[in-house]
């Protein structure tokens, strides 16, 4: 069993099929991409990943175990996180207090404990918030740690957005359109940091429409047009690939 694959996977919402057939594997400690047109059913693809939805065919299996239909806190336990096209950062908390949050998934605290405010709940938040720090260290963005997620810059945010989504400790890194709206030399941030999450033994997926930044530093990239797979390889593969062309430029005369 690979460390993570769709195999055969198709979700249908009424007549509409927004993902035919599409099978792709990911080595483990892999960079790899799924680029495509608008409406290709990329982002339906990672939602059928993280639980968001349940696929109408199909198997999706991650880390030895089949994962399709599961619950999305069920997903993230097992060591699957992502992040959104669309930021969605708690805007009037902290920085830090956005990562601790993400640490939730693996707190061992119970309600009473909070509400009483054990001496366990006190140890397990302080060892939480000194995680948190370190992961915007990370990131770098620890002289941040205080201010308000709101009142930092877009980049910042979604730097911030990745450090959240690395507290639940994933195997499996989802990250959906991280370079949306960043300038050139955010772009370069984000590709030294996506190496260094690498590093670090994650396997990192990641859709983008900005073809530079795919191309640069994923080891794999999987083509979706219309809902279907119409390619699938390196870099330089795909690049060079007619159909891959063709779904992005259109047919030439």
């Amino acid at each position: 069993m690979s460390f993570f694959a769709l195999k055969n996977v198709t979700k249908t919402f009424g007549g509409l099929v927004a993902v035919k057939e599409v099978s792709y594997e990911i080595e483990q400690g892999h960079i790899a991409a799924m680029i495509g047109p608008n409406g290709a059913g990329k982002s339906t693809a990672f939602n059928l990943v993280t639980g968001l939805y349940v696929p109408t065919a199909g198997e999706i299996e991650f880390d030895g175990r089949s994962i399709a239909g599961n619950k999305p806190d069920y997903v993230c336990k097992l060591g699957v996180a992502r992040t959104f096209q669309n930021i969605r950062l708690f805007a009037f908390m902290s920085a830090v207090e956005n990562v601790m949050a993400g640490c939730h998934v693996r707190m061992s605290a119970m309600l009473w404990d909070s509400l009483l405010h054990t001496g366990r709940q006190k140890r397990e938040e302080r060892a939480v918030r000194e995680k948190a720090l370190d992961l915007l260290r990370f990131v770098s963005l620890d002289r941040y740690a205080d201010d308000f997620a709101h009142n930092l810059p877009y980049g910042f945010q979604r730097r911030l957005e990745i450090a959240r989504a690395l507290a639940s400790d994933p195997k499996l890194l989802l990250l959906d359109e991280p370079a949306a709206g960043m300038n050139p030399r955010e772009k370069e941030d984000l590709m030294t940091l996506i190496r260094k999450i690498r590093d670090r033994g994650i396997t990192v997926f990641l859709i983008e429409h900005d073809m530079g930044l795919v191309m640069n530093i994923s080891e794999k990239i999987a083509v979706l047009d219309h809902g279907e797979k119409i390619a699938e390889g390196t870099p330089a593969q795909v690049r060079n690939d007619a159909k891959v062309i063709e779904a992005y430029l259109g047919k030439t005369a």
